[in-house]
């Protein structure tokens, strides 16, 4: 009887140690299984922080760029307004040179 019974208690321990074993690797495939899903969802909220670090940087390049082109068209503006204040002041020295040169051209 004292075989039967260390057979059964070896059996035992080795059923127990399949047990553990089989445990441990589904506990491994849990944990690689839950890795993935956690690298996963990293790699979505870091291509959503990419994204909108990517619109945020165009948006701030627009606002930019629209201010420079206010500026822009504010000097042309002021410079165009110059030009046509001194264009304005020389008419009546342009005309009096036209006429002048159209009488010297008549009497000659």
């Amino acid at each position: 009887m004292a075989k039967e019974k260390i057979l059964s208690e070896i059996k035992e321990a080795e059923d127990n140690a399949q047990k553990m074993v089989d445990d441990a690797k589904k506990q491994k495939n849990e944990r690689i299984a839950s890795a993935r899903a956690e690298a996963r969802e990293i790699i979505k909220q870091a291509e959503v922080d990419a994204q909108n670090s990517a619109q945020s940087a165009i948006n701030s390049a627009e606002e930019s760029i629209a201010s420079e082109k206010e500026k822009i068209i504010e000097n042309g503006k002021s410079e165009a307004e110059s030009i046509a204040k001194s264009a304005s002041s020389r008419v009546d020295e342009a005309v009096n040179l036209i006429i002048t040169e159209f009488e010297r051209a008549i009497h000659a």
